[in-house]
């Protein structure tokens, strides 16, 4: 089975592997169960930077779940939020990708048994069905289709597709979403960068860009901002930066420049430093209120529960770690919340949702 390899130490791929070879992997890995659920399904992760989808053999819950997970394909698009880029954009994009995935894996359509999607914008049930709307037309009618906003996505990838506990995503957006045992669902910021996402990468940038301009001004303190930001856009005025800010105000190009305000703040920069703490605040405010919206605390406020971190924010930096500060700031209003980091990607965890999914309602079929 020369065709898996390893990716990034996490998962293995499987990609334009013969037939008769991703047969003989299928049954290998057992993927293939008694009851009768052969197949695939897709996963995918679509955020305001970048588009993923994986297709997996189905998994059934009722069996531990192989260590590292098949992923016979993997495909990568731009956005699919649209809100950024329009609903036919967002529509090619995502079915540009799932005829990729599915052509990396040797599979087609007819094979899928379930797809899940997770997909940043959707955030009301129009935009759940707006988008099943779009599933509807290329899928055969026995797959099944799930439909979620790409944070529930984010905390399968930490909990393996079971759902509970609390994820917060801070990439170029920002978002926490939980749910408790009972099945109710929370959520808190992810509202875009008009709305208020300041702990977002866009958010730090923006404030940083906002500082620079304020300093050339004379509204506000001098920073190491200026000529870091600068040096990295090659412009030579801040006054350059308004034309570079509003030539093209996409929320990824301005979000890109987190790193910049992280290297001030580590160089003891006062302005960016602010920046930073003002975004842990605002990122663990978001996950208190979902944690007291759902009770995951305990009654008592002790309980233990997931906080599962995502999103290239909340990576650990050198000394300035804005991941680490979030979770000091949230184990001081809930000292039995743990972090979680993913041990696979979301677009993995919205495939083993797939699986959980079809299960569920197969098992409430056979019930009734």
């Amino acid at each position: 089975m020369n065709n898996y390899r390893q990716r990034n130490g996490e998962i293995w791929a499987f990609e334009n592997a013969p037939k008769q070879e991703l047969q003989a992997a299928l049954a290998h890995d057992h993927c293939e169960n008694a009851d009768g659920y052969d197949g695939v399904v897709l996963g995918l992760d679509g955020g305001t930077t970048s588009t993923v989808c994986v297709c997996m053999p189905f998994l059934p819950f009722s069996k531990t779940l192989p260590d590292p997970l098949p992923v016979l394909a993997r495909a990568i698009a731009g956005c699919s939020n649209h809100n950024s880029i329009g609903e036919s954009s967002a529509r090619d994009t995502l079915e540009d990708i799932i005829a990729e995935v599915l052509s990396k894996s040797g599979s087609n359509r007819s094979a899928v048994r379930a797809v899940c999607l997770g997909i940043s914008g959707v955030n009301h049930p129009n935009d759940q069905e707006r988008v099943l709307s779009w599933l509807r037309k290329i899928f055969p009618a026995h797959v099944k289709l799930y439909v979620q906003n790409d944070a529930v996505a984010a905390l399968a990838s930490g909990t393996m597709g079971r759902l509970h506990g609390c994820v917060l995503i801070a990439g170029t957006g920002c978002i926490s979403y939980g749910i408790a045992e009972d099945g109710k669902e929370a959520r808190a910021s992810g509202v875009g960068p008009i709305l208020g996402d300041w702990g977002s990468g866009y958010g730090i940038a923006a404030q940083a860009l906002t500082a620079v301009i304020r300093a050339h001004d004379g509204r506000g303190p001098q920073t190491m901002l200026t000529d870091k930001i600068l040096k990295a856009l090659d412009l030579s005025s801040p006054d350059e930066v308004i034309g570079w800010t509003y030539a093209d105000p996409s929320w990824a190009r301005i979000a890109a420049l987190v790193p910049e305000v992280v290297f001030c703040a580590e160089a003891s920069d006062q302005v960016a430093n602010k920046i930073l703490l003002k975004a842990v605040q605002e990122l663990a405010l978001s996950v208190k209120a979902v944690v007291q919206k759902l009770g995951l605390c305990g009654e008592d406020g002790n309980g233990s529960f997931p906080v599962v971190m995502v999103g290239g924010v909340l990576k650990a930096n050198k000394s300035w770690d804005i991941g680490k500060e979030v979770v000091k700031c949230i184990q001081e209003y809930f000292p039995g919340a743990y972090p979680v980091r993913p041990q696979v990607e979301p677009a993995v965890g919205a495939a083993l949702l797939a699986c959980n999914f079809l299960m569920k309602e197969s098992k409430e079929n056979n019930h009734s």
